[in-house]
Formats: structure tokens, sequence, C-alpha cells
């Protein structure tokens, strides 16, 4: 039986390069739509950045990460521009860029 952070890891691999999701997405469909916080806990003791991407993860207003666990919140904008992401002033336009999930 997995543990709640593979759990979560485990969505966050399936987002796709160009698309974020929300911490409250993951959290839904890791099984747990309360699990936000646990979410960035999660996140920020992310085993395997370059497997997992935590980049893709932003907060429900698209907002990139004050503390972003590897580098601020400029490497995580770096990160998603790199994969054609646009983010102006620390944000992402959700209704471009969210992932549905599927």
């Amino acid at each position: 039986m997995k543990n709640t952070f593979e759990k979560i890891y485990d969505v966050v691999k399936k987002i796709p390069g160009g698309k974020v999701a929300t911490y409250g997405q993951i959290a839904a469909l890791a099984g747990n739509r309360h699990w936000s916080q646990v979410v960035g806990y999660a996140l920020h003791a992310n085993p395997e950045p370059m497997i997992i991407p935590c980049h893709r993860v932003v907060n429900r207003f698209g907002e990139v990460s004050e503390a972003f666990a590897f580098g601020g919140k400029n490497r995580q904008a770096e990160l998603l521009e790199s994969e054609g992401v646009t983010v102006i002033d620390g944000r992402v336009d959700l209704s471009k860029y969210l992932w549905n999930g599927l």
C-alpha cells in the first residue's frame, strides 16, 4: 500500500510539460481534497526532482511558490517557461495552462 507522499508523487508525475496543476487538484487526484498542505510538504521533500516535476504545481491563483524547494520562485518560473508556460509577475494563466487531470 502506498503512503500519502507516494500517491502525491504518482499524480505529479502525470502532469505533462507545458501544463500546471494546483495543490488542491493534486490533493483531490491523490485521494483527499483536504491534502493541499500535505502536497506542499511532499513537493518540498521531493526525492527525485528530475523525475517528479514539482515545478509544475502552483497555487489556486496560478502563482509560483515563494519558497520553491529547488531555487526559489524565479527558478520555478524558469523551469515552467522552458516548457512553454508563460509566467507573468509570478503567475500562470490557469485558463490556458491548467492540466485537465487526465
